[in-house]
């Protein structure tokens, strides 16, 4: 984590002043020790909202409604649910999306064009609404409820995956939390994926949003699980200003800094639990592309690299195979010299100049086998440097996609 910021122990987006959440198990998904699957978080007090959106063509009916609802700048919350996803089932997904929002609305006492809406699950089948009217007013809101909601939003997920941090600047302390879920179909430009952020710093809408685009592209658009991406994406981030603290805009060149380093941190940190968790994965490999000419050079090449299949089933096998990192970087399209290329592995150098050099392999090999594995790729042309994160492919992976619907 970022310096000056503190995590707080068992945080999530109840932290934050002003917010409460909480989780049912409604009968979208089978029942089991510690399942949920219909959460509500929401914000004692009109929240700015900024969210950012799947790019998939086909998307979900819930994304539509979410993506109108936050036109307005201001928002009180979200109701989510995992089991359905609300997708490819025409118009009634909108009537279904908006229902829910209805539905959460009555029972938490806000409007419900105040309301988001998110689903994840299976594609293809119409939301469950007799069970979720019953399920709707069980939902029991609380400031420690935020674990409860990470468990209703999640489908595959092996664990809820959600954080807290404090940050100060200027004299004020502000308190940041987010929870997130998914870990198949994730590929960069958002994934098969759900997060939730909330503040308590009272945030200009306008630097909110661009902070927020900026903080996913730095994070969740830099993981790659399987190279799917899905069509429900969402993260939503809300800033209900219950510190009772100046404004934090564009202008406010250090609060506004540290705003935003604490968001990519959190942001961050939830990026990597996914990746952590992905269906059947056994490492986290971290891939730093440095020196390139243009920031889209750097990011392009990284993401390559960690979405392709050949570099995953390398670090599954503990193979230091360096030339599938070269073919990814080649296949990425960006500009290089191949006589200037260095690559390193767990920081052992073993390409200098394009070329294999002098190293220990058992070293390498060794430590491959850590739960981290981290490539470091110097282009050595440019100032510019991107890091994105990617899981191993494994056999698991295979027999858990084949044996189970997503």
């Amino acid at each position: 984590m970022a310096d000056g910021i503190e995590i707080i122990e068992g945080g999530s987006v109840t932290s934050p002043q002003g917010y409460k959440a909480g989780g049912v198990y409604a009968g979208l998904k089978s029942a089991g020790e510690g399942v949920l699957d219909l959460g509500i978080l929401v914000s004692e007090r009109p929240a700015a909202v900024a969210g950012t959106f799947s790019t998939n063509k086909i998307l979900s009916p819930s994304v539509t409604v979410s993506k109108r609802r936050i036109e307005s700048g201001v928002s009180r919350g979200v109701v989510a649910n995992s089991g359905c996803a609300n997708c490819s089932v025409g118009e009634q997904g909108i009537l279904d999306a908006e229902e829910m929002t209805r539905l959460a609305a009555a029972h938490v006492g806000v409007s419900a064009d105040e309301l988001c809406v998110a689903s994840t699950g299976m594609i293809g089948v119409e939301l469950p609404m007799g069970i979720i009217r019953d399920a709707m007013e069980k939902v029991e809101l609380t400031e420690d409820g935020g674990e409860a909601f990470a468990r209703s939003i999640m489908t595959t997920d092996s664990r809820p995956k959600h954080i807290a941090a404090r940050f100060s600047a200027s004299g004020q302390t502000y308190t940041i939390g987010g929870v997130a879920k998914g870990v198949g179909m994730i590929h960069p430009d958002m994934a098969t994926m759900l997060s939730f952020i909330t503040c308590d710093a009272n945030v200009d809408q306008d630097f909110l949003t661009d902070s927020l685009r900026w903080a996913v592209n730095e994070s969740f658009n830099m993981i790659d699980i399987d190279g799917d991406q899905s069509t429900n994406d969402t993260v939503l981030l809300y800033a209900n200003g219950s510190s009772d603290e100046p404004q934090i805009d564009s202008g406010e060149a250090a609060l506004g800094m540290e705003f935003q380093k604490a968001l990519k941190a959190v942001c961050v940190y939830l990026a990597k639990e996914l990746v952590r968790d992905g269906e059947g994965a056994g490492h986290v490999m971290e891939v730093t592309v440095d020196g390139a000419v243009s920031m889209a050079d750097a990011v392009c090449a990284a993401r390559e690299i960690s979405s392709s299949n050949l570099v995953k089933a390398m670090v599954h096998g503990r193979d230091p195979n360096w030339g599938r990192i070269m073919m990814a970087l080649g296949k990425s399209g960006v500009e290089l010299e191949e006589s200037k290329i260095d690559i390193f592995i767990n920081g052992i150098h073993i390409v200098h100049e394009g070329k294999a050099i002098s190293y220990h392999a058992d070293s390498v090999i060794s430590g491959m086998a850590a739960e981290e594995v981290s490539f470091r790729v110097s282009l050595n042309i440019g100032e510019e440097s991107a890091t994105a994160w990617g899981s191993d492919l494994t056999e698991e992976y295979v027999t858990f996609n084949s044996a189970y619907s997503t």
